[in-house]
């Protein structure tokens, strides 16, 4: 063994990739992004409207949500998970995104496949109006199968300081607003493989396929979150992810705060009455999926409202879910 190809690492198409994404990558930049493609690193200019700014940073990926794609060849939608994760967790304390990179992994490369992931990233960046600075797309052969992947990004926002949402801003009295997901995001997926076998089939009571039902792309809530924090109409949030809604609605609350949530206040997608026939009980729902609620606003109750509105305009559906009361800090359901 003599040359780098013969190890299974392509160079040429390496370098066919980074041709084919360049388009697609830069129009997702505006004026404030520093640099060229294709050079070591981008920088973003922190936006001059931000008084007293605090930089954020948050990483995550798609998980094994990714397996399904692979199985099925669906890959245009895994880009809006992976931004979803990032720019959300930043929307949860406040933070609007202005770069974003991502790390893609492959066992050996596939120019159709690997091209219509970058698209789905640019296009979910798009939406969260944020850059895509750059990324890294890395060939593991020997130590990945040749069409395993895997998909991680890192997201930075910036955020006012006297604007960043926590659990210091909350006390009881406060109105708990949900924001509508249609499907189950990126986040439970290793059960979910478990539970649905046949990915071809058609999925109950609609025309989809399993697979196309289960792959459904994340929502993206950061644009509307930045308006309701640029309006200071938020005290708190919390990005419902792996662990649903009662483990990531308690790290938003302090001591002697209690999340109230009404679960008949909405009505869960029905991919999850799927998942509950399928033998999962309400409690482990709760705690591995987000029901149909992707994000969590605790406001002032005079504000819900305005909040509605924001929401409404934003393209999003808010419902008031609960409220936060004096107790032991935890999240219960009624």
């Amino acid at each position: 063994m003599t040359a780098y190809h013969e190890a299974g690492v392509d160079l040429d198409g390496a370098d066919r990739h980074v041709g084919r994404i360049s388009p697609v990558v830069t129009a997702t930049w505006g004026p404030d992004v520093v640099g060229g493609f294709g050079g070591f690193a981008a920088g973003v200019a922190v936006p001059s409207d931000i008084p007293d700014p605090v930089l954020m940073m948050t990483t995550d990926g798609v998980g094994t949500k990714l397996e399904l794609a692979r199985r099925t060849g669906l890959w245009q939608g895994v880009g809006y998970d992976l931004v979803a994760m990032c720019v959300d967790d930043l929307a949860a304390v406040g933070a609007r995104p202005i770069g974003f990179v991502d790390y893609l992994a492959v066992g050996a490369l596939d120019g159709d496949r690997d091209a219509a992931i970058v698209e789905s990233i640019a296009a979910a960046c798009s939406e969260a109006r944020c850059p895509l600075l750059g990324g890294e797309t890395a060939e593991h052969p020997g130590v990945m199968a040749a069409d395993q992947v895997d998909l991680a990004g890192t997201a930075l926002g910036v955020v006012s300081r006297d604007r960043i949402l926590g659990p210091d801003r909350v006390h009881p009295g406060l109105t708990l607003v949900g924001l509508a997901s249609p499907n189950l995001r990126s986040n439970g997926f290793s059960l979910i493989r478990r539970l649905f076998d046949d990915l071809d089939a058609p999925f109950p009571g609609g025309d989809a396929t399993v697979a196309e039902v289960l792959l459904e792309p994340s929502v993206i809530y950061s644009p509307v979150v930045a308006t309701l924090v640029a309006r200071d109409l938020v005290a708190a949030a919390a990005h419902v992810t792996g662990g649903g809604i009662p483990g990531n609605l308690v790290r938003v609350l302090p001591p002697g705060c209690r999340a109230v949530v009404d679960a008949s206040s909405w009505e869960p997608p029905p991919v999850f009455a799927e998942i509950g026939r399928r033998g999962v009980d309400v409690d482990s729902m709760r705690r591995t999926f987000n029901l149909g609620i992707g994000f969590v606003l605790v406001v002032d109750p005079e504000d819900v409202g305005e909040v509605e509105g924001v929401v409404a305009d934003g393209g999003h559906r808010a419902t008031v879910i609960g409220e936060v009361v004096a107790g032991p800090r935890g999240v219960v359901f009624t």
